[in-house]
């Protein structure tokens, strides 16, 4: 029977404008007059009415993210992030409780689907944990030692947020030392000795992080509007 435990969803915006060419951070970009943050919030909320998010914001944004959330009728609290990925899903995770789901979530992977939402949960209520990923498109070339060679990209997979778990083997990996190899939680978890799950992801669930991404980010909603009529 699914939909027992609680959902608690920790969504991490910490990013800097930098590769955008601006001095406002990429989660308070607007999309369709929106900033990326707000449709990363109603995602979850669009899945779930009884959901409740964590926003992890860089200190001198605690206030923006205050007036974001106020279109929300749910339960959101908001906090400060740390020095890296890692130190800000930590700070996040504080209001995590025991026995819950924990999505992990990229704020500026603003495109994310409720189907997709539900699915992570689903898996990861059953498996332990749900990492969405999608095939690699591309040719692939891995450098070893200063030289490359092909690689096989039926079995490379790119990964995607949310990136679900059940909160106990998520908290306890989280209590490891910080290691750089720490790019993700699955990366935590994995560490700290349990098998990561994948789930399929989509292609549409971009990060934003280059101005051609708001373009392309515009021009998929524009196309869901269209499907959705």
């Amino acid at each position: 029977m699914t939909n027992k435990l609680k959902k608690i969803a920790v969504i991490v915006a910490g990013g800097s404008g930098s590769r955008m060419g601006s001095e406002l951070p990429k989660q308070f970009l607007l999309l369709k007059g929106k900033p990326l943050l707000w449709h990363s919030i109603k995602a979850f909320t669009d899945a779930y009415n009884d959901i409740t998010i964590v926003l992890v914001l860089p200190k001198e944004h605690l206030e923006k993210g205050e007036d974001i959330i106020k279109e929300f009728n749910t339960d959101i609290v908001v906090t400060e992030g740390g020095s890296t990925r890692f130190h800000s899903v930590q700070n996040g995770l504080q209001y995590v409780e025991k026995q819950s789901i924990v999505f992990v979530h990229d704020a500026v992977r603003c495109l994310l689907t409720a189907d997709l939402i539900k699915r992570c949960y689903e898996q990861a209520e059953k498996n332990g944990n749900a990492v969405p990923a999608v095939a690699a498109t591309d040719s692939i070339r891995i450098i070893v030692n200063g030289k490359n060679k092909v690689a096989d990209r039926n079995n490379v997979r790119i990964i995607q947020t949310p990136q679900v778990f059940k909160s106990f083997p998520l908290l306890a990996a989280f209590k490891l030392p910080y290691n750089e190899s720490f790019t993700d939680e699955a990366s935590v978890v994995e560490a700290a000795g349990n098998e990561i799950f994948l789930i399929e992801g989509e292609y549409d669930n971009i990060k934003i992080t280059r101005p051609i991404d708001l373009i392309i980010a515009e021009k998929i909603l524009d196309e869901r509007k269209l499907t959705n009529a």
